[in-house]
Order: structure tokens, then C-alpha cells, then sequence
């Protein structure tokens, strides 16, 4: 079967990772937005809502950030991508499923277990991410006083169904703990200023006309600087730590914890200060370039 969408690691690719970051890098984005498009929202803000009300309070709450988990967007048009916060009581624990579309996740606060029913647990801590590809039999279990993570999918809707309707689509799951994560610095890709200590890793890289791709970005301690981006798609997540990011329009400033985000339609320069005693985590998701300086 022929994949619409493959996976780019960067710990089985990185040689081509650099590569790309080089040359797509070279259009730099303008310092000055005249109409910036930027948008924040606060985890505060986020509306949460069974995923599975027949569960009770066992149910995982979901929590839409961008996109709408429930339109039916046909597949021919994937990339038009949605992202939601998905959080599991302590001791959660899924029946084996299925869905009917492939999603990415990554781990932000707790444990949490995805894998076929017969495995071993691998506890998969913040920082982490995974795949599951549509129509594979897999339970989600989870662990600790708070349980969450950012789940995306490319076309919808994001149904839960039997594993009685389980189909092979052509995808195999990927599941990377935290501490594998491959990180890149300032010689080794331009992606990064060469006076910033920042550094970058990229993790899915999507094979459709429009070339968007996954990355995290991590921020020292002490950090204050900008993110510039030049495509007409980002959505950025908080994943540890605690941004304080100035608002271009008011120039108000808004701190970002652990499952905020903000995103932009357009070129745009996000302006940012590591608010943390630690490094700062921050998934992005775009169909451009970016540079952190």
C-alpha cells in the first residue's frame, strides 16, 4: 500500500535532517511583522470534554487547541491537521481499539503507556512522543497524579472504534522516550543563531505538498530571544518548562505554562523569555522555516 504520510526521525535520518534544515533555511523571515497574526492561548483556557462519556469519571478528557477533532475532513485533503490535549486519571487504562485515523503524540505531564496489548509497559515520561497508526490494535494506560498530552491527526474525525474493524494501513508505530531524543545546536544546523544556545530536534516530517513537519525546540535557562517563522501554518505547545511570550499587537506579555500555545498564520516573529530554573520544551508544528535567535 502506498503511504500518503511518512516519518522523518531524526535519530534514523540525520544526516538528511541537517541537510534540509540548510537549504530550507536560507529565506530569511523579516525581524518586523507589519500585521502579525500571532495567537496565544493559555492553558487555563482550554475547554475540556469527555472523550468518553460512558466511561464516567475513568473517561480521558479531551481539550481542542486548533482544528476540530469531530469535522469530517475527507482524506484527500489531509494536512488540514488538528491538535487537542488528551489528559487520563492515575491508573487509566484503555480496552484494546482502534481509530480510524493515524495520530502523533507527545507526552507532557505524567506517564503514559501506547503499545499492543501484550506488551511490556514503557512508561514514556514528558518530552516523549509516538505515532499510532490508523486502524492498529493498541491500548493507552497512564500513570501519576496528572496524565497528559498533545495528540494530532491530519483529517478527521477522530473516532474510537472495536478491534474487530482493525485494518493494516501501511504505517508502524513509533514510540521515543525522552532521553533519545537527538539534539542539534548552532553548528549543526542554521535553523539556530550561531549566539543562541538553543537547540532543535526534528520529529515527523509529513510527505504532502505541503511540507509540514514537527520539531522541538529547547530554550536554556535564561534564555530571551525570538522564534521567527516563515510559513503560513504554526502551532507551537508549551511541553515543560514556562515561556513568557510578548504579545506583538499589545505588547502584553503572556506566561505559558506546561499545554499553552501560540501560532500564526503568516511570517511572524515570536518574541520569548525562558521563565524557568531549567530548560524550556516547545513542540512546533509548520510548513516553513524557522530560526531561533
Amino acid at each position: 500500500m502506498t503511504k500518503t504520510t511518512t516519518y522523518l526521525l531524526l535519530s534514523l535520518g540525520l544526516v538528511n535532517a541537517c541537510g534540509n534544515a540548510t537549504q530550507e533555511s536560507n529565506v530569511d523571515p523579516p525581524e518586523t511583522i507589519e500585521n502579525p497574526t500571532n495567537k496565544v492561548m493559555l492553558s487555563s483556557e482550554i475547554e475540556w470534554e469527555q472523550l468518553n462519556p460512558a466511561r464516567g469519571d475513568q473517561s480521558p478528557q479531551a481539550g481542542t487547541i486548533w482544528g476540530s477533532r469531530k469535522a469530517t475532513i475527507p482524506r484527500a485533503k489531509r494536512g488540514m491537521a488538528t491538535g487537542f490535549l488528551a489528559k487520563f486519571v492515575d491508573g487509566f487504562s484503555s480496552p484494546p481499539h482502534i481509530h480510524n485515523v493515524t495520530y502523533r503524540a507527545v507526552v507532557i505531564k505524567g506517564s503514559i503507556h501506547n503499545d499492543d496489548a501484550e506488551a511490556e509497559n514503557m512508561w514514556m515520561t514528558p518530552g516523549s512522543f509516538w505515532t499510532q497508526p490508523a486502524g492498529e490494535a493498541h491500548i493507552t494506560s497512564a500513570k501519576g497524579a496528572e496524565n497528559m498530552a498533545l495528540v494530532e491527526i491530519d483529517y478527521g474525525p477522530y473516532l474510537v472504534k472495536p478491534t474487530s474493524e482493525a485494518f493494516d494501513d501501511g504505517e508502524r508505530p513509533i514510540n521515543i522516550d525522552a532521553s533519545n531524543v537527538v539534539w542539534l545546536n548552532n553548528q549543526q544546523t542554521n535553523w539556530i543563531d550561531t549566539k543562541s544556545n538553543a537547540e532543535l530536534s526534528f520529529l515527523f516530517d509529513s510527505r504532502q505538498e505541503d511540507e509540514r513537519k514537527s520539531l522541538f525546540v529547547k530554550l536554556p535557562p535564561g534564555y530571551s530571544g525570538a522564534i521567527e517563522t516563515t510559513g503560513n501554518v504554526l502551532h507551537a505547545v508549551v511541553i515543560k518548562g514556562v515561556l513568557h511570550y510578548t504579545m506583538p499587537q499589545s505588547k502584553e506579555i503572556k506566561a505559558l505554562d506546561p499545554g499553552s500555545y501560540f501560532g500564526a498564520t503568516d511570517k511572524a516573529v515570536h518574541t520569548l523569555t525562558n521563565a524557568s530554573d531549567g530548560q524550556t520544551i516547545v513542540y512546533l508544528r509548520t510548513n516553513g522555516a524557522i530560526n531561533v535567535r
